[in-house]
């Protein structure tokens, strides 16, 4: 079994090859003065099992064409597997047509890296399920649930903790959440009744005096996760914490949860924090690589992987 990284998340890389005791393989990723990708893998890995590790995050458009570029390096290079391992996966949220004339860029990203040579792919808590199906190669979506668990667990009061989904549409991944923890589940109904008027926020739930959890798979902006927080303090929860697996953090997310009524945001390395999200007050980041260095050593030796959730 051979790693390499590219240049999205060097510290995630280092710490997955870490908790499997093996090096990284040396392989230069960098740019031609026109800022073409340029791939050269200093090794051989001719008959090897290859995981190439790449979130494509910002700037996705680069982070995608250098996993593509390695994966097309790795399969002229006789590789046997190849394995691209995607923690964070962008263009997740265009999974189908939105409105006429759109296009489904998840579908074709998948295209492009099943076209490229990947044998496999291996991603954490995809923005939608049935990406998995636009792949015509197995894909492993792993969840962050066992490492947020723990976390939790080690720093609250379960019995006074109820998990909340900041909208409907992830009511299945709170669910899941409140159910390791035997916690109770609440869900944020926001809706806008009338065009030009603010969003009206309604509690589904009674959180009067606990410790609210809310959990989702991506924060962007930070708006919803803001506004969310403040209707649960106003319907009479004790403190608000989030709990996202991505935590994308554009624009000026980091300065708006920084002055928001959340107690604490913790997002996952999937991404690789800005200096401004490492300073801020009320972010934490904690590690997932344990849990994708398993995946890819059960995945490396023929084993179950989805035992890994049970």
């Amino acid at each position: 079994m051979i790693i390499l990284a590219g240049n999205s998340n060097r510290p995630l890389s280092e710490a997955i090859a870490a908790y499997l005791s093996i090096p990284l393989t040396r392989c230069q990723v960098r740019r031609f003065a026109d800022m073409e990708v340029f791939v050269e893998i200093q090794e051989n890995v001719r008959g090897e099992d290859a995981f190439i590790i790449q979130s494509t995050s910002f700037p996705t458009n680069d982070h995608l064409m250098e996993a593509l570029i390695m994966t097309d390096a790795l399969r002229r290079a006789s590789a046997r597997r190849i394995t691209t391992v995607i923690p964070y996966f962008g263009y997740a949220r265009q999974d189908r047509k939105s409105g006429s004339r759109t296009p489904i860029s998840a579908k074709l990203v998948a295209n492009l890296i099943t076209r490229a040579g990947a044998d496999r792919v291996l991603t954490v808590d995809l923005h939608a399920g049935q990406i998995q199906g636009f792949f015509d190669i197995p894909t492993d979506n792993l969840f962050a649930a066992p490492v947020m668990v723990r976390d939790i667990k080690e720093r609250l009061e379960l019995s006074n903790v109820m998990v909340v989904s900041p909208d409907v549409g992830g009511v299945v991944r709170a669910r899941a959440l409140a159910k390791r923890i035997d916690a109770p589940l609440s869900i944020v109904d926001k809706r806008r009744e009338r065009a030009g008027e603010s969003e009206v926020m309604n509690i589904i739930g009674d959180v009067s005096g606990k410790s609210c959890i809310l959990v989702d798979d991506i924060v962007d902006s930070g708006g919803t996760l803001c506004n969310a927080a403040e209707a649960l303090l106003k319907n009479g929860a004790k403190e608000v914490y989030a709990y996202i697996t991505h935590g994308v953090l554009s624009g000026g997310a980091v300065a708006r949860i920084a002055a928001s009524s959340l107690k604490e945001l913790v997002v996952t390395d999937t991404i690789l924090a800005t200096e401004a999200v490492r300073v801020a007050k009320n972010i934490r980041v904690v590690s997932i690589a344990p849990l994708i260095g398993e995946a890819i050593g059960r995945t490396s030796k023929e084993e179950s992987v989805s035992s890994l959730f049970d």
